[in-house]
C-alpha cells in the first residue's frame, strides 16, 4: 500500500495550433492568451529588419543572416522556413525556457511548420483549427477586401492542401464562435496538463 505519494506540477506543454488562412486561429489565439495568463506565446526569431515600434525578445528575436544560418546549423529551432527573401523559425531554447517554468507554450503555425514540429517534438499537443464551412471560409477571406480573386483562389487552394494534413493533428477545433472555440482550446489544453504521463511524481 502507498503510504504517501506528492503530484508535483511538471514543465509546460507545446501547444501547436494551425489552421488554413482565413480561419480566424489568429484572433482565437489571442483571446486565449489574454484570458489565461498560464499560457504563454512562443517568439519567433526572423532575419527581416524590425518595423517601426517593434523591439527584440517582444514581437521577434531579429538576427542576422548569418546569425540565423549559423543557429540553424546548429539545429537551435524547432522549425525554420524562407519567406520571400526573409528567415523565419521557432527558437528551441525560447519554448523549453517557458516549458522549464511550468507555463505551457502556444505555437500558431502554418502545417508545414508544424510538420517540422512534430519530427522533433512528436509529445506536442497539435490542434487544427477550421471553419464551420468552406462557404464560411471564402466569406471571411472575401470580406478582408484585400486581395484579389486570384488571390482569394490561391489561399482556397492552399486550405484545401493543408486540409489534407488533419489526421496528423491529436484535436481538431471548429472556430464558429470565437468564444466557443477558444473555450475548446482551454479544454483541451487543461485536459492534456491532467494525462497520467504528464504529471510528476513524487
Amino acid at each position: 500500500m502507498v503510504k504517501s505519494m506528492n503530484f508535483q506540477k511538471g514543465k509546460g506543454n507545446l501547444i501547436i495550433i494551425s489552421g488554413p488562412s482565413g480561419v480566424g486561429k489568429g484572433t482565437v489565439c489571442r483571446a486565449l492568451l489574454e484570458k489565461y495568463p498560464d499560457v504563454s506565446l512562443s517568439i519567433s526569431a526572423t532575419t527581416r529588419k524590425p518595423r517601426v515600434g517593434e523591439q527584440n525578445g517582444r514581437e521577434y528575436f531579429f538576427y542576422t543572416r548569418e546569425e540565423f544560418l549559423n543557429l540553424r546549423e546548429k539545429n537551435a529551432f524547432l522549425e525554420w522556413a524562407k519567406v520571400f527573401d526573409n528567415y523565419y523559425g521557432t527558437p528551441l531554447k525560447y519554448v523549453e525556457s517557458i516549458l522549464q517554468q511550468g507555463q505551457d507554450c502556444l505555437l500558431e503555425i502554418d502545417v508545414q511548420g508544424a510538420m517540422q514540429v512534430k519530427s522533433k517534438w512528436p509529445t506536442g499537443v497539435f490542434i487544427f483549427i477550421v471553419p464551420p464551412s468552406c462557404e464560411e471560409l471564402v466569406r471571411r477571406i472575401s470580406n478582408r477586401g484585400t486581395e484579389s480573386q486570384a488571390e482569394i483562389q490561391k489561399r482556397l487552394n492552399r486550405a484545401e492542401e493543408e486540409m489534407a494534413h488533419l489526421k496528423s493533428y491529436d484535436y481538431v477545433v471548429v472556430n464558429d464562435l470565437l468564444e466557443d472555440a477558444m473555450e475548446k482550446i482551454r479544454a483541451i489544453i487543461v485536459a492534456e496538463r491532467c494525462r497520467v504521463s504528464r504529471v510528476d511524481w513524487r
